[in-house]
């Protein structure tokens, strides 16, 4: 995990000093500014990483500022550079080809100022429209009939999400929006599928955000499971600020509810990276809901199989394993455009539906935003999933 963050920073640094230094070139005639341009550039493009490590010794109006400039920097530098890249690539053609017009190079100051500005409106623009497109949350409805079995129910409404990324940048607004959708669809189940925190639960528990999950009252709990994030941000403090909200967090166990399906719940693939310990497998967990029946002489083992599985990895395990229904997220099916080529090519789902043999996938986009509050490359949902179970 060490080589992992220190690729990514070194990556991170290089990224940001192209875009510092096309920055610095346009600011040849007002050598004034330079000074507070690298000042300024340093505290954004490092803002987010600075409100992180030092966020004990920041005022929490501080850190909160300083993580959401940060943050929303991130949205900024993938545009700049995909622009940048673009413009450079034009001026490479024109040194071969020579084809554009005498004007531009005739005032080339001018046609820099004029180009940087075009550039910052256009960027600007992009993020303010990916701003109000993450507001958005999209209701995707998934219908399905699984065998009842001995079953008590008929029907199952359930209100499903994943990725909330709960943090000071969006807080209690964003969960706010979350349950009140939520509640609209009068589920009788809630499920989670990880990634409920962006930041530390001292944190959000300073800043009460988590309380809208009070509104919500289905009738057979809310059930969540640890997802990359709950892991980075220290996973027993994770699990802690869930159950205190009310959550049960399936930790590589599963739940039967109302006799009629099992819910199952996997800890995370990054599970040994941040503890050292594997998770359980998918058939380990399976093997102890069979001798559980097996010894309560219960006929509870062929009843439909909801799971739970952050990261949507390895697919064949749910289809060996007799799975019904798969439900995960953590892609954000890219969040930000072009990402969304890049979960494609990941991820055999990076988002939507898929079946393999008689297991049904949905692996979801997600309700919230990592890092930028900002979507460009995707939509912001919840699912509602509506089982009917007949013999």
């Amino acid at each position: 995990m060490a080589l992992f963050f220190t690729i990514f920073f070194t990556v991170y640094t290089a990224l940001n000093y192209y875009v510092f230094i096309r920055g610095w070139q346009t600011l040849h005639t007002f050598p004034a500014l330079k000074p507070f341009y690298v000042a300024a550039f340093i505290i954004v493009a490092y803002g987010y990483v600075f409100a992180k490590v030092l966020y004990k010794f920041l005022h929490p109006a501080v850190y909160d500022l300083w993580l959401a400039v940060g943050a929303i920097w991130f949205a900024f530098l993938v545009y700049f550079i995909l622009l940048l890249l673009g413009l450079d690539l034009i001026r490479l053609a024109e040194h071969f080809f020579n084809f554009l017009p005498k004007s531009l190079h005739d005032n080339y100051e001018q046609t820099k100022k004029i180009t940087a500005i075009v550039i910052i409106a256009l960027v600007s623009l992009i993020v303010f429209l990916g701003n109000l497109n993450k507001r958005d949350i999209t209701v995707k409805t998934l219908e399905f009939t699984f065998p009842k079995g001995d079953g008590k129910l008929s029907e199952i409404n359930i209100a499903a999400a994943s990725d909330l990324h709960l943090s000071p940048i969006d807080g209690e607004r964003l969960l706010s929006r979350i349950i009140n959708k939520m509640n609209s669809l009068n589920p009788d189940i809630i499920l989670l599928a990880g990634d409920i925190v962006d930041d530390k639960a001292e944190v959000l528990e300073q800043r009460k955000i988590g309380e809208s999950f009070r509104k919500l009252n289905p009738k057979y709990g809310i059930y969540t499971i640890n997802g990359n994030h709950e892991f980075i941000n220290r996973v027993e403090a994770s699990v802690k600020y869930a159950e205190h909200l009310g959550i049960k967090v399936l930790r590589d166990e599963y739940v039967l509810i109302d006799s009629s399906f099992y819910i199952i719940g996997r800890e995370d693939v990054v599970m040994k990276q941040f503890t050292g310990k594997e998770r359980k497998s998918l058939e380990q967990i399976i093997q102890s809901i069979n001798a559980n029946n097996l010894s309560e002489r219960s006929s509870t083992k062929s009843l439909p199989k909801i799971l739970l599985d952050h990261t949507p990895v390895k697919l064949e395990q749910a289809e060996k394993n007799g799975i019904d229904l798969q439900f995960s997220g953590h892609t954000h099916h890219g969040q930000i455009w072009p990402a969304n080529i890049i979960t494609n090519l990941i991820y055999e789902i990076s988002w939507g539906y898929k079946k393999k043999s008689n297991t049904h996938y949905y692996v979801t986009s997600g309700a919230g935003t990592w890092g930028p509050p900002v979507r460009t490359g995707s939509k912001s949902e919840i699912v509602n999933i509506k089982i009917i179970f007949r013999q």
